[in-house]
């Protein structure tokens, strides 16, 4: 309703109900109760019972003055409320949009680790004081570690034997990010952080957390991935080659493309990741969990199974020529549950190396 509009009304009902009131005090005592009253030559027993009706309607219109006055009051209160309300969600609103835009001018100093780590760990107070902000900030911190992220030198060598190959650790301020971006809040859908093409080369990675993160493309050649949680990541068309991933989690992962070659995967989880074009090559999957996986277009050449569990798993023809390890030959034709021969006990003293 036009404002106008309902204030012209409001008077004129308050108008109707004055005059109303009025006419309830003067005439309502003959209009209550008429039989017993006189018109003319009043008497004094009717001058009782038109005080008595008055007073009454007099004690009403009082109770209904102050009832009126309370929801005017409560209204007037919620209004107020209301209001600061509002005014309290601006002025944090600014607060945040004062911090975010710091902190993105800290993230920006080229010169200084400490303002950039700075920078960092504001975004991640954004992030967690503006659900609103939880994408922007992911993205931010994204592009951050894809343009920061430090590589190897030239010269570093990646032949040979993935465990004796050096790790180089991440830049400070590029652990942080990755580490902030980990303890992202859960929101449904997941922000999926943008990792697409990171160079992540030989890079000391274990522990990471980037469960549903974009990492298509990615280059982590040779990275030490021990225990990293990528359970439903994107990693279609990346690059694992000779990466140590021990104790890993890359349950639902997409690896369709992804070059696994020469990787370590002792114990890792890979349950009904989807493995369309991924190169098995040379890879090791002692002891690890394959669950309910289609291997059927995977390249498997020499790949070794040994100790892993493939229950429903789904396997190519011609296994035969691939210089498989660790798999029960009589039970490994295009089976739909193939069973792994049992990993032999490691002898006295021998650990990995990483």
């Amino acid at each position: 309703m036009n404002p106008s509009l309902k204030r012209a009304v409001s008077v004129a009902a308050l108008t109707l109900a004055v005059v109303g009131y009025a006419l309830l005090l003067w005439r309502g005592p003959w209009w209550i109760d008429g039989d017993h009253l006189r018109t003319h030559d009043l008497q004094p027993a009717d001058g009782v019972v038109i005080t008595g009706v008055r007073t009454a309607l007099v004690a009403l219109g009082a109770g209904g003055l102050g009832a009126a006055g309370l929801y005017y009051t409560h209204q007037t209160l919620r209004q107020t409320r209301k209001r600061d309300a509002e005014q309290a969600e601006a002025t944090a609103e600014g607060q945040i949009n004062d911090r975010y835009v710091e902190a993105v001018k800290l993230l920006a100093h080229e010169d200084s680790l400490t303002q950039r780590l700075g920078g960092i760990y504001a975004l991640e107070r954004n992030m967690h004081d503006s659900r609103r902000d939880h994408p922007t900030v992911i993205a931010i911190l994204s592009a951050f570690v894809r343009g920061a992220a430090t590589v190897p030198p030239d010269d570093a060598e990646f032949t040979g034997d993935p465990g004796l190959w050096v790790r180089h650790r991440l830049r400070q301020d590029v652990q942080a990010a990755l580490d902030v971006i980990a303890r992202r809040p859960a929101l449904s859908p997941p922000v999926r952080p943008n990792l697409c093409a990171v160079d992540l080369r030989a890079a000391r990675l274990d522990g990471v957390c980037l469960t549903t993160a974009d990492l298509v493309d990615a280059n982590l050649t040779g990275a030490d991935l021990t225990g990293a949680d990528l359970s439903g990541a994107d990693l279609s068309g990346a690059d694992l080659s000779g990466a140590w991933l021990h104790g890993a989690n890359l349950a639902g992962a997409d690896l369709s493309g992804t070059s696994m070659d020469g990787a370590a995967l002792h114990g890792a989880r890979l349950d009904h990741a989807v493995v369309n074009g991924t190169s098995f090559a040379d890879t090791r999957l002692h002891g690890a969990s394959l669950v309910g996986v289609d291997l059927s277009n995977a390249d498997l050449l020499r790949t070794d199974f040994t100790g892993a569990d493939l229950t429903g798993a789904v396997l190519g023809e011609g296994l035969a020529d691939l210089g498989l390890v660790g798999l029960d030959p009589g039970r490994s034709s295009g089976a739909a549950a193939v069973r792994a021969v049992p990993t032999p006990p490691p002898a006295a003293g021998v650990r990995p190396i990483r």
